[in-house]
């Protein structure tokens, strides 16, 4: 990997503060969203500090220019992840990249969470490569917030796409770490966790449903979460359920469908607030309210899928996010950071995981584990 300089004489000072590695090269909109995107996050929390990687001639001027050279350590890193790279290349032959990079930094405890936009699968992989799953982990999961009727405004949702297929063993594991990461990003004492599946009565859906529908059930004490059963699409933002348990292809499918759902909605709204100058007038009038409304669903707000069932935290912010969604994924990192996330996810699931899945050889302790 290339060696990094720093932007200032000396790496800045950390002592009491949360360090966040930052891929800056990754995302759609170039270095200077992400960038823009660290010096908001900063502006909001003063404690923050960031290692940043990317190519040094780029970076420097723009962390000069927002005046961070004192909050940021940069690390040279010439190669980028493009979004139609391909993971298995990127493993081989991307140790030279901002991506390996960033993650390498959480491997080496440089930093605390790792947060990139760049492509999904190529992060999941280097991700997978450098720091290794978490014992009790066959499949890691995406973990998303989805817009919900309930008090805390979301609802956890995983896989998101990690993984397309999902075993009743998995889907269980999957319930633990979103259980886990809604108590710790959320601050709900028990979440509930629900199944998704084609119908609510226990009869429905295939074996494997039925069979991950028993583990979730019986494991509800040990995981610290309340299992409702089975939910359907319509309870995706319902305030009936935290966290929502799928395998990566349907959870996909759903982000995407909800995605293209919110667009139309919002063109149709706007086309009709716009249709004549009786609209007009009334969309003024309701001005206060459509911005309420604007800002509730704004979708950057959420940005930030976490990779869970890793041996560190790594937040997938993305690709399209601009200044203010890189904000958001990095005021998350910071949260998780904090809370002490990716010891209390380990220990949850080295408590909570049936015997012989892969379990660790030393049970952890229930008192560390939320």
């Amino acid at each position: 990997m290339t060696q990094g300089r720093d932007t200032a004489a000396g790496a800045p000072e950390h002592s009491g503060a949360v360090v966040i590695s930052v891929d800056a090269m990754g995302g759609d909109l170039g270095p200077s969203a992400v960038v823009d995107g660290i010096a908001r996050a900063w502006r909001a929390d003063p404690a923050l500090r960031f290692v940043v990687h990317g190519r040094e001639s780029e970076l420097t001027p723009l962390i000069a220019q927002h005046g961070l050279a004192g909050i940021c350590t940069l690390r040279h890193a010439e190669g980028v992840v493009t979004m139609h790279d391909k993971p298995a290349q990127v493993m081989r032959r991307g140790s030279d990249t901002s991506m390996w990079s960033t993650v390498e930094s959480v491997r080496t405890h440089e930093a605390a969470v790792a947060v990139s936009c760049g492509n999904t699968g190529a992060l999941m992989a280097v991700s997978m490569l450098r720091l290794r799953k978490l014992p009790g982990v066959n499949r890691p999961a995406i973990a998303s917030f989805w817009p919900s009727f309930n008090a805390s405004g979301w609802n956890v949702m995983l896989d998101m796409g990690a993984d397309v297929k999902a075993d009743a063993p998995d889907l269980l594991t999957y319930g633990l770490m979103g259980a886990s990461y809604a108590r710790n990003a959320l601050g709900l004492e028990r979440p509930r966790v629900g199944l998704m599946n084609v119908g609510t009565e226990e009869h429905k859906g295939n074996a494997e449903l039925r069979a991950a529908h028993e583990l979730l059930s019986a494991a509800q004490e040990r995981g610290g979460y309340e299992f409702i059963g089975f939910v359907e699409g319509n309870d995706l933002p319902s305030e009936r359920v935290d966290v929502i348990v799928t395998d990566g292809f349907t959870g996909n499918v759903a982000l995407k469908t909800g995605e293209g759902t919110a667009k139309m909605a919002s063109r149709l709204l706007k086309e009709a607030l716009t249709s004549s100058w009786l609209a007009k007038l009334g969309a003024l009038l309701a001005m206060a309210a459509l911005k309420r409304l604007s800002a509730r669903i704004d979708p950057r707000r959420a940005n930030g899928g976490v990779f869970l069932g890793l041996n560190g935290t790594v937040v997938k912010s993305h690709g399209s996010a601009d200044a203010t969604g890189v904000a958001a994924a990095l005021n998350l990192a910071a949260r998780l950071a904090r809370s002490g996330f990716a010891e209390r996810l380990a220990a949850r699931v080295a408590s909570a995981v049936p015997a012989g899945q892969d379990a660790p050889s030393g049970e952890a302790s229930n008192e560390s584990a939320k």
